[in-house]
């Protein structure tokens, strides 16, 4: 059987934890601390919180000491804290449950800062949530990769999509959860009887307060808290749907500029941006960063700045009201809000074959990360595009031992890829290029097996044995769920300021002005990234369209009543 407890990704943020973990707040800090929640005294034995609890408090200790265990019934110590130092991890931030318990080993006293408390502090005093925030950071990271992983376990076969997408999930949002490989176990009954299951009910999601049986996303989203939950009366100043880098830049400068903001996706933060393996020409990483960490890095950093990140939460509908607009979501809930931002960005196109679904998640795929490639273990794969995603997947995969063919339609990558790509692959010996092709067929039981290639010029064809096909073939906008709410292009990208005939603005606001920049043909609902029409499609331009279209969302606001 195939035990994964992290699923062999780096540390979080490339954050040793033992420099980190467990820092001793001085007496002034301490002081200042006590400022946002009341001093308690705890016996021996007593438990602060208990794994599966939607709201926990911060606890720091003034005497005694504290623990973290796993579970209630093992009481196996994950970590102790003594005086100075504070209990906590960072589902505080992201508003995931605990999965752990907490308790005092003997008589303590310890400042107690409630939920809302913490999160006041941590907006307000930089130098003290500089700390608590490595602190909680190194935690995550080390909880990755230790046994405390095993209080979530997602346990299916690797053949299965509902499987992959519960583990793409997980990892990325950085759970602290543990990979169970049926394809590898030795007694797949004896296994699921543990747990009161069968194989029926796999994948199944093992969670420190119960067992989910063919859980979606969303429903093991739901059981964690990650998923937005309605809260009558309150009208939020920004909703941004879509939290990929444009997405993202707009929940981190709303947040940070006081607007009370709710970012919501489909999937998980990142957009696609999230599911490259390595981003290269991003400005102030030398080195490169995976799509992964910089999404990581920046929703850790809306959250910690005050915005709600939730996902996956499929937004259906946009409605303007009386004064205000209603982001309508895909289970009918509604979000009233001031203003909106459409930071859905586009989708890869799907390849025109006649059983494509049949291997999508189970051979065929659409990012290329550490998860994919620990499936196709070093054997051989196709990347179809010309494209810099299909480009950087190209080199991930060869650097994983893969032996990559590069499907292109056109006659050479040059026109369609960056050139420090294109040199990259031309050195490659584990990749093949191979041009004016596209792919006919798909074959296999159950798994992507074997793959049709059609060269155009002459019409000849032939089959390639492969354990996973890549599709990186362009970009549709994700605009069906604006189902005409704002005016869009010929492709279906949404229009904006500028772009926008004199005709397209009918709302009787613009006759006493102009769209303000990246808004639409609707006041007070922007767009920025790749959705929007005329965007670079990069992942600094997105970036700095959603830091940029925060400081319109403010004019709005100025504006109206």
């Amino acid at each position: 059987m195939t035990v994964d407890a992290r699923s062999e990704p780096p540390p979080l943020f490339g954050v040793d934890p033992g420099e980190v973990l467990a820092p001793t707040l001085d007496p002034a800090t301490l002081a200042e601390l006590g400022t946002f929640g009341p001093e308690r005294t705890l016996a021996a034995g007593e438990v602060l919180y208990r794994a599966g609890e939607e709201r926990w408090d911060f606890f720091v200790v003034l005497d005694g000491e504290l623990e973290v265990n796993q579970d209630d019934a093992s009481h196996q110590r994950v970590i102790a804290y003594g005086p100075g130092q504070f209990v906590g991890e960072l589902g505080l931030l992201t508003g995931q449950r605990t999965y752990m318990t907490a308790r005092a080993t003997v008589a303590s006293r310890a400042l107690v800062l409630p939920h809302e408390a913490f999160r006041r502090m941590m907006a307000t005093r930089p130098a003290i949530s500089d700390v608590v925030f490595g602190a909680l950071i190194a935690r995550r990271a080390a909880l990755r990769n230790s046994a405390a992983a095993l209080t979530i376990r997602i346990i299916g076969s690797r053949f299965s999509p509902e499987a992959l997408a519960l583990r793409t999930f997980a990892e990325r949002n950085r759970l602290a959860h543990t990979w169970i490989d049926l394809e590898e176990a030795e007694d797949v009954g004896e296994l699921l009887s543990s747990i009161g299951a069968r194989a029926s009910d796999t994948p199944v999601v093992v969670t420190p307060s119960r067992v989910l049986r063919r859980p979606t996303p969303g429903e093991f989203a739901a059981e964690l808290g990650l998923t937005y939950r309605p809260v009558p009366g309150r009208v939020f100043d920004l909703v941004v749907v879509g939290v990929g880098p444009a997405g993202l830049a707009a929940s981190v400068y709303g947040a940070s500029e006081g607007l009370d903001t709710v970012s919501l996706d489909s999937i998980a933060p990142g957009g696609q941006a999230g599911s490259s393996s390595r981003i290269e020409n991003y400005a102030g990483f030398p080195n490169g960063i995976s799509g992964g960490d910089l999404a990581a890095r920046t929703a850790i950093q809306a959250q910690r700045l005050g915005a709600w990140l939730a996902s996956p939460c499929p937004v259906a509908g946009l409605r303007p009201e009386d004064g205000f607009h209603v982001v309508v979501l895909e289970d009918r809930s509604e979000i009233p809000c001031r203003a909106v931002m459409v930071a859905t960005g586009a989708r890869y196109r799907r390849l025109d074959v006649a059983n494509l679904e049949e291997f999508e998640g189970c051979g065929v795929y659409y990012a290329a990360t550490d998860l994919e490639a620990r499936t196709c273990g070093g054997a051989k794969v196709i990347i179809v595009g010309g494209g810099n995603s299909a480009g950087q997947a190209s080199v991930f995969l060869s650097e994983q031992r893969c032996h990559v063919t590069l499907v292109v339609r056109r006659s050479g990558l040059a026109a369609t890829m960056s050139q420090y790509l294109v040199e990259r692959i031309e050195a490659d010996p584990r990749i093949t290029v191979v041009t004016e092709t596209e792919v006919r067929g798909l074959a296999g039981s159950p798994h992507l097996e074997r793959v049709c290639l059609e060269h155009g010029p002459t019409g000849d064809r032939r089959e390639v044995q492969c354990s996973a096909l890549f599709c990186f073939i362009g970009a549709v906008p994700e605009t069906r769920w604006l189902d005409g709410a704002v005016v869009l292009d010929r492709q279906g990208f949404v229009l904006t300021d500028r772009a926008l005939a004199g005709t397209e603005l009918r709302h009787s606001i613009f006759a006493g002005r102009d769209p303000l920049p990246f808004e639409t043909s609707v006041p007070g609902v922007f767009a920025v990234g790749d959705v929007r029409s005329g965007s670079m499609k990069r992942v600094a331009s997105a970036v700095g369209e959603g830091s940029s279209a925060v400081r319109s969302v403010h004019d709005f606001l100025a504006r109206t009543p």
